[in-house]
């Protein structure tokens, strides 16, 4: 959940605050500070860290989560514990008996907002919850900027041969932008008779797309949110399933009014282009902030990248280039040495995906995108690089996270 979903959420005192603690004493120190915001002093619990692991393995976390370590006998163990149920956003200040400097900064660079000696004032309280609303409102300013001077950009993915896993790299980097990048993303899928990209996320393509190229006066921000299919909050997919009875003419002025409109309604635009299309309709290529190759280890794949990169210098002279080597198998297993095909089209390779059959085989009968399905594979792993690369955006989900930070430590 990002900072800014934090902020906008409609919540209630259960959602803000929780404390579990181990002494009556620091419950009188919190009544009064629950009482300035009107937050109910039923949500001051026993029991302590402990009590609170229990509690929040089957319930909510809460904005702001005050824990007592005073009873626990492995202070960094439970935290550890606690990582493990708290919910996205949890903004954690610990309590206890010890003052030790190395403590708290274990606890610090944990993720824990604060650790705090008792006995504890309720000005220390009252404080510490004002400098971590503070901490969220600069953040989320900061967010909110980002976002105001991010320009539009419009990234198109190429084959170089049929079967080498474009569609499955546009979907899997315009699924990670969306989800775990949090940008506002769409997917165009211009193979209007055979785009698999909706059938990657169990979706049906409609004829959104084909209603756009044969309908270009029609195209504008409402007519693009009727036509693409919304997959999740962020991820939108504009594709077709055209008849192959009824060939489609497809209009160059149609797809440029198109991706124009495209651009102003979304941050990315990942465009899974069939090369025959790029070949036949240059101006898609003109029109793309960056270009990415996707080829295999083949002669074949050789031949047409070197013949795509002159392509893409007469058409679009200037745009970024990246070239991605899919399905890259073991020694013995390849037609051409990667050495090789380098000095071939006379350039290095961007991205080097693993051959991983099996991991695909698994994905396909999970339902799932492969970045959900196989988020810790080695190719998710490259994919991020990838989708990280075309943002210039580190993923927020490992950004100032407690549970996050938690989950990098080793356990003791």
């Amino acid at each position: 959940m990002s900072i800014a979903s934090l902020l906008k959420k409609n919540e209630t005192a259960e959602d803000e605050f929780g404390a579990f603690v181990c002494d009556d004493e620091t419950t009188q120190i919190l009544v009064p500070v629950l009482n300035e915001r009107e937050w109910n002093t039923s949500l001051i619990k026993k029991g302590g860290i402990e009590n609170a692991i229990r509690t929040l393995a089957t319930a909510t976390s809460p904005k702001y989560l005050l824990v007592d370590l005073s009873k626990s006998e492995g202070p960094l163990d439970d935290i550890n514990a606690l990582a493990e149920v708290c919910d996205p956003g949890t903004m954690v200040i610990a309590i206890g008996k010890q003052n030790d400097i190395g403590l708290y900064r274990e606890l610090i660079s944990f993720g824990v907002q604060e650790y705090l000696v008792k006995p504890v004032t309720t000005d220390q309280i009252r404080e510490c919850l004002i400098a971590i609303e503070n901490t969220l409102r600069v953040s989320n300013d900061v967010a909110v900027q980002e976002k105001a001077n991010e320009t539009d950009k419009l990234i198109a993915v190429i084959g170089m041969r049929g079967g080498v896993g474009a569609s499955t790299i546009s979907s899997s980097c315009a699924w990670i932008i969306a989800n775990d990048i949090k940008r506002n993303t769409a997917l165009l899928d211009m193979d209007i008779y055979f785009g698999t990209d909706a059938l990657t996320f169990d979706l049906e393509p409609g004829r959104g797309l084909c209603d756009a190229l044969e309908n270009p006066s029609r195209i504008d921000g409402l007519f693009i949110e009727r036509a693409m299919i919304r997959q999740s909050e962020n991820l939108s997919i504009l594709g077709a399933e055209a008849s192959l009875n009824d060939p489609t003419y497809t209009d160059p002025s149609a797809m440029s009014h198109l991706l124009t409109e495209l651009r102003h309604n979304f941050n990315y635009v990942i465009m899974d282009l069939p090369r025959n299309m790029a070949a036949e309709y240059p101006l898609m290529l003109a029109e793309a902030d960056e270009i990415i190759l996707v080829s295999d280890l083949t002669l074949a794949a050789a031949r047409d990248i070197i013949r795509f990169l002159s392509l893409c210098k007469t058409v679009a002279p200037g745009k970024p280039i990246k070239i991605a080597l899919n399905k890259v198998a073991g020694a013995g297993m390849i037609e051409v040495d990667k050495k090789d095909f380098e000095a071939s089209i006379e350039r290095s390779v961007d991205w080097e995906i693993p051959f991983d059959p099996k991991l695909m085989v698994q994905v396909s009968r999970a339902g799932k995108p492969l970045p959900q399905a196989a988020k810790m594979s080695k190719v998710v792993k490259v994919l991020k690089t990838m989708s990280s690369n075309i943002t210039g955006k580190e993923d927020e989900v490992t950004k100032d996270s407690f549970w996050k930070k938690i989950a990098s430590k080793p356990k003791k």
